[in-house]
């Protein structure tokens, strides 16, 4: 069959299941399996798909209109203008968390992130990331700063293996410390200058209105904190303000939901603000030690 009409047909499919954005699902997903872009969809809607072609993408359109996630379905997502390898095993990168990166990187840099300070102070530098996933934030800081140490940590073996594996991708194994382990456990007193994290913040409370497809397929521990959300922040900001040097500072990702919840739990820190995204939404949680 020719790609136009297979595309017209896919996307009916996905409007019927309820899927969101179908038209950009659809052709995403064929994206995927032609292995082109999207300027050669429509520069080519004549294009006859192969057998082969037209099973794996029957196939894949299946999957997204049970809901799986798409990135689960070609194992791709884009990060901090990095190529992700993701599974089920991990959590999808999400752009919100990119205030993470811009966060830290102010910070260090004094101003705006482009300033950064001296080469020599940055080769000083001991950062760590907390629930690393797929590799996500530690490899963006890694690419920022290249004469930082990077550490990461995550309690998740496949999780551990999925950040691996991308940091092996981007040829960064060798600057990224990768720890199991549940959140800073096992590491020293005044060890890291900074500890950033995307950590579980939803609460079990708000599960209903979580998106359905996050519920069924993306990490459950990766996702859900406790029955209020903050259960996991508290424990990262008591290990935290042990593994932090005097005056270090730790970055996380909130939710609006428990940003008052995490301003109480950082009292006694310094320099606490809580910042919003680019919804409004407070999504960023920072203090220094």
């Amino acid at each position: 069959m020719q790609l136009k009409p297979v595309l017209a047909f896919a996307i009916a499919q996905l409007k019927e299941a309820e899927a969101p954005s179908p038209r950009m699902n659809a052709e995403l997903l064929m994206m995927f399996i032609l292995g082109c872009d999207r300027a050669y969809l429509y520069a080519h809607p004549e294009r006859q798909l192969t057998s082969d072609e037209m099973i794996r993408y029957e196939a894949a359109i299946a999957q997204r209109a049970r809901g799986v996630p798409a990135q689960y379905i070609t194992g791709h997502q884009e990060f901090w203008g990095m190529d992700l390898i993701v599974t089920p095993a991990v959590l999808i990168p999400r752009p919100e968390t990119e205030h993470v990166i811009e966060a830290a990187l102010e910070n260090i840099g004094g101003g705006r992130f482009q300033k950064v300070r001296t080469k020599s102070l940055l080769a000083n530098l001991r950062i760590v990331d907390v629930g690393t996933g797929s590799g996500a934030i530690a490899l963006a800081l890694a690419k920022e700063l290249p004469r930082a140490e990077i550490h990461a940590t995550d309690i998740s073996v496949p999780a551990l293996e999925m950040a691996r594996s991308n940091a092996v991708r981007h040829q960064m194994e060798s600057r990224i410390h990768f720890h199991e382990a549940d959140l800073l456990a096992g590491f020293e007193d005044n060890f890291f200058d900074y500890v950033v994290s995307n950590p579980p913040y939803v609460g079990e409370s708000e599960e209903d209105q979580v998106q359905l497809e996050v519920r069924k397929f993306e990490p459950r521990n990766a996702v859900f904190a406790g029955p209020t959300g903050t259960e996991v922040i508290a424990r990262l900001i008591q290990q935290a303000r042990a593994s932090l040097k005097p005056g270090g500072w730790l970055v996380m990702e909130i939710s609006g939901t428990i940003a008052e919840e995490v301003e109480r739990l950082l009292t006694g820190w310094k320099k606490v603000e809580v910042r919003p995204d680019l919804q409004s939404i407070p999504r960023i949680a920072q203090a220094q030690k």
